[in-house]
């Protein structure tokens, strides 16, 4: 107990707590294995989960310098494009992408400056129309006419405002960002903030431990997830990417500059999906979005917390298929 209360201050106090867990851990816990077999070397310690094979797409949008994308395709039908949230990578959907492949033709992106994909160029402003007009290019690109757009956190408004733009046939959006009071959205940046603080703090191997363990991975994601059931190679390939997001300051900061997302979607079937126990974005935020777009169908995620992909990846992928058009009866 005394090590999971180390690792809970860690998420309040950022810092010397931090450093003191992480020096507890690397003195006390951890021999430091050698290399497994096979796996690639990373600058901070050994992947556990070396990345998929990604495809990569350079677009040019008017007026604007090139965007590099990193992307993985899979599946047949129609169009379905997957947004990450904040600190994520295209991997976040990694459960999910083949319960749609099926029946749509899924590609999930890494956002400028995460995952795989390069930071913008300083040139290209970090804003939410530039984002739309780039991620038009990209879909020009990849060939794909108005996709579906599904969304989580950022990658939800940003779903929405390409909806806006009518360049989605339908939005499907996660717990999308911007619907927040300014003490709300204070909170989360403190949260978001804090986590990733603790993990760039913690040693490879140290992380790697705690995530085989229910008390590890409860410690480790506690505020982001709700069940916490997902395999520990995804824990700890979800925050390598969240330590590693080249974009996160800076994203953090556009985040900040007035209004996100104002007016209605017309013409476009929207859904909004939240999960009932997420400690980042609280679920009442569903209803601001409601009020914005009345026509959107709210759907609750029983026991799931800011990232339901890790928490029901099987119940998000359900609701995936019907917002974009699949019978329930067909799945």
């Amino acid at each position: 107990m005394a090590l999971l209360s180390t690792f809970i201050a860690v998420a309040d106090r950022p810092g010397r707590t931090a450093r003191a867990a992480a020096a507890y851990v690397r003195r006390h816990l951890v021999p430091g294995p050698p290399r497994p077999a096979g796996a690639v070397p990373h600058k901070a310690g050994t992947v556990v989960v070396p990345p998929r094979e990604a495809s990569f797409v350079e677009c040019r949008a008017a007026g604007l310098g090139p965007v590099t994308v990193a992307y993985e395709r899979q599946g047949t039908g129609e169009p379905l494009v997957l947004l990450h949230g904040l600190g994520y990578h295209r991997q976040a959907w990694g459960a999910v992408g083949p319960l749609l492949a099926g029946s749509r033709d899924t590609i999930a992106m890494d956002l400028p400056g995460f995952g795989e994909s390069p930071d913008l160029d300083p040139a290209v402003p970090r804003d939410l129309e530039t984002a739309v007009a780039w991620l038009g290019a990209v879909f020009e690109e990849l060939g794909v006419d108005r996709p579906h757009v599904v969304g989580h956190s950022l990658g939800g408004l940003i779903a929405l405002r390409l909806g806006q733009a009518g360049l989605a046939r339908s939005v499907t959006a996660l717990a999308p960002a911007g619907f927040w009071t300014g003490a709300e959205r204070r909170y989360a940046y403190a949260m978001l903030t804090a986590a990733r603080q603790g993990v760039r703090l913690l040693p490879d191997e140290a992380m790697a431990w705690l995530a085989r363990s229910p008390a590890g991975r409860a410690a480790l994601t506690g505020t982001l997830y709700g069940r916490s059931l997902c395999p520990h190679e995804t824990v700890v390939a979800s925050l390598r990417a969240l330590r590693d997001a080249a974009a996160f300051g800076s994203t953090l900061r556009a985040g900040r500059e007035g209004v996100l997302f104002s007016g209605d979607i017309p013409d476009v079937p929207v859904t909004i999906a939240w999960g009932t126990w997420d400690r980042v974005l609280p679920p009442w935020q569903a209803y601001r979005v409601k009020a914005m777009i009345p026509d959107a169908r709210l759907v609750p995620l029983p026991d799931c917390g800011h990232v339901p992909m890790n928490d029901a990846p099987e119940l998000v992928a359900r609701v995936i298929l019907e917002a974009t058009g699949l019978p329930e009866d067909a799945h």
